[in-house]
């Protein structure tokens, strides 16, 4: 576990009662390992509380920042229906002056490696899981938990314009999680997208 991890936050986590928290994400909880199940991009991580500690699926890298999402997203996703309307993060309440400066989204991270190849950003959204959608020049959509879908969009540079990419959020992302904790979460998927570790 890193540094930016709060212990406390598992504390709080610990306090929660398991079976508030099925119910609202409908994930599992081990009552001889006191472990909760989640699923995150179609793999099951297991959370400690605890133990203060994260188990990784088989073959998953994961970073700190997807640690931080899934401890919040544990204790404050709520239990409401998709509202189907695709947001930036600039139209998140708040949004516009929180993301930026040290706040903007990496999307510079799948740009430096897809910058000219769009079909290669496709092969890797594909390969990751993600849904063909119909927006930019590429998109694709990831159900990062039942609750949470990010969009990545990706539009190919010319000789006029270079290469951009960006993220889409439903709507309702922000009943669910804080700012910084989106951020956390866009900041692991755009490593994730561009194969950084």
């Amino acid at each position: 576990m890193t540094d930016i991890i709060d212990k406390v936050l598992f504390k709080d986590l610990e306090a929660c009662d398991p079976e508030e928290v099925i119910s609202r994400i409908g994930c599992t909880f081990d009552k001889n390992t006191g472990s909760y199940g989640v699923r995150i991009w179609g793999k099951t991580y297991e959370v400690n509380p605890s133990r203060a500690g994260v188990r990784v699926p088989q073959g998953n890298s994961h970073g700190e920042y997807m640690e931080l999402f899934l401890l919040h997203y544990l204790m404050k996703a709520r239990s409401i229906p998709l509202s189907g309307v695709w947001v930036s993060e600039k139209d998140i309440p708040s949004g516009a002056a929180f993301f930026r400066g040290p706040h903007t989204l990496p999307t510079h991270l799948i740009v430096q490696v897809f910058g000219s190849d769009p079909d290669g950003f496709a092969a890797r959204c594909e390969t990751l899981g993600g849904t063909s959608l119909d927006m930019a020049d590429q998109a694709y959509g990831f159900e990062i938990t039942p609750r949470i879908p990010v969009a990545v969009l990706f539009w190919q540079g010319d000789e006029d314009f270079g290469a951009e990419s960006r993220l889409l959020f439903d709507k309702t992302i922000a009943q669910h999680l804080p700012l910084d904790i989106v951020y956390a979460l866009a900041v692991q998927v755009c490593r994730t997208v561009s194969g950084e570790r």
